[in-house]
C-alpha cells in the first residue's frame, strides 16, 4: 500500500512538472509577461510569428496573440487555450470565414474589460472636443485670433446618451456620461437591472425606438454577425437633429456611407470615430472633409498603462491555466463576446 502511495505521489509530481508550452505572437508581449514574474516553473514561453508560427503551434498547449489562420489552428493538435491580445475576437471567430476555433473545444479569452477606461476616456475626449468647439478654437490659435464666438457650444447636463454595448467599455462610457449629468439608455442583449447610472436598458432590436431620443449615440459593442452594420442609413436618419455620433469599438458596427450622408445633410452636429470600415480610412474618403468629424487611427484603447495591463491578463490566465483554475474573460464563442 505504501509503495502504491509513493508511486502515485511520484506520478503526480511528474505530471505537475510537465512543460506547458505557450506560443506568444509578439516578442515584446512575451518580455512583458515575463517581467511581471510569478509564472510557474513548467511554463515555456516561445515567441513566434509569420512562417514560424504554424511550426511552433504543432505542440503548443496555449497561444497569446492575434487571430490565427485555419492552417495554424489545424497544425495545433494540442492547443487547449487561446488568449486574444485585444478585446475584439471577430477575427478569430467570424470575419475570416474560418469557424475552426469557434466550433472547437479550445477556450478563448480576451482583454475586453482591460481597455474599458481608455476607450471611455477617448470617447468623451472626442465628444467634448465637439461640444466645446475645440477644433474651431484650435484653428483660431494658429491665426493668433481671439474670438469669443460661443456658437455651437453645448452643455451635456440633462442631455440623453444612448450607449450601444454596455460591457467593459460601454459601462465606463455610461459612468462618465452619468457623471456629466446625462440621462443614459443602454442597448445590450444581456439582461441588466436599471441603476442610477443606466436608467433604462433595451435590447438591440429596440434600437430604433431610442435613437430619436439620443443627443449622443456611443458605439462600444463587439463586432459580431448580429451586430454588423446595426447602425445603418435608416438608423442615422432616425437620430435627433444635431445629435452626436461617437464610435470606439469596431467600424463594422455602423454604415460609414450613412454617417457621411448624416454629416453632409447636417442632421448630425458632429461625429467622432476611432474605428472605420474600411480601416485604415483611405485617402480621399469623403469622411475626411468634414470639420465636425474627429477621426483617430484606432488608438482609443491605448495609454501609458494599457500594454502592461493587457499582459497582466495573459499572465494571470497563464497561472490559472497551469493550475487548472477557471480563466478570466472567457469568451462565449457562439455569441462572439
Amino acid at each position: 500500500m505504501r509503495r502504491i502511495s509513493i508511486l502515485c505521489g511520484v506520478l503526480a509530481l511528474s505530471l505537475n512538472a510537465q512543460t506547458v508550452k505557450i506560443v506568444v505572437q509578439n516578442p515584446a508581449v512575451l518580455k512583458e509577461i515575463q517581467a511581471g514574474g510569478g509564472l510557474p516553473s513548467q511554463v515555456r514561453l516561445v515567441a513566434a510569428s509569420g512562417a514560424d508560427l504554424a511550426k511552433e503551434m504543432v505542440d503548443a498547449d496555449a497561444y497569446v496573440g492575434g487571430p490565427l489562420r485555419a492552417d495554424e489552428l489545424k497544425a495545433a493538435k494540442k492547443l487547449r487555450w487561446v488568449q486574444s491580445w485585444g478585446a475584439g475576437v471577430e477575427g478569430f471567430l467570424f470575419l475570416s470565414g474560418n469557424t475552426t476555433l469557434r466550433d472547437s473545444n479550445i477556450v478563448l479569452t480576451n482583454n475586453r474589460i482591460v481597455e474599458g477606461p481608455e476607450l471611455a476616456d477617448h470617447a468623451f475626449a472626442m465628444l467634448l472636443n465637439l461640444t466645446r468647439q475645440l477644433p474651431r478654437f484650435a484653428a483660431n490659435r494658429e491665426k493668433e485670433l481671439w474670438q469669443g464666438n460661443s456658437a455651437g457650444i453645448v452643455a451635456l447636463k440633462d442631455k440623453t446618451a444612448v450607449v450601444i454595448g454596455v460591457g467593459g467599455a460601454g459601462f465606463n462610457i455610461a459612468t462618465r456620461a452619468w457623471a456629466f449629468g446625462m440621462n443614459v439608455i443602454g442597448v445590450d442583449p444581456q439582461d441588466y437591472a436599471s441603476s442610477p447610472i443606466v436608467k433604462r436598458y433595451v435590447k438591440p432590436d429596440q434600437l430604433d425606438e431610442v435613437l430619436p431620443l439620443a443627443d449622443v449615440v456611443f458605439v462600444s459593442a463587439p463586432h459580431t454577425e448580429q451586430s454588423h452594420r446595426m447602425v445603418g442609413r435608416k438608423q442615422f436618419e432616425l437620430m435627433k437633429q444635431n445629435a452626436y455620433f461617437i464610435a470606439v469599438s469596431r467600424g463594422g458596427l455602423y454604415d460609414i456611407d450613412g454617417l457621411v450622408k448624416a454629416l453632409d445633410s447636417k442632421r448630425l452636429a458632429g461625429a467622432g470615430v476611432d474605428v472605420t470600415d474600411p480601416e485604415p480610412l483611405p485617402k480621399g474618403h469623403p469622411l475626411w472633409k468634414f470639420n465636425n468629424a474627429i477621426i483617430t487611427p484606432h488608438v482609443a484603447g491605448r495609454s501609458d498603462v494599457d500594454f502592461g495591463n493587457m499582459a497582466g491578463t495573459a499572465r494571470e490566465n497563464i497561472k490559472r491555466f497551469v493550475a487548472g483554475q477557471p480563466l478570466v474573460n472567457v469568451v462565449d464563442k457562439q455569441k462572439g463576446y
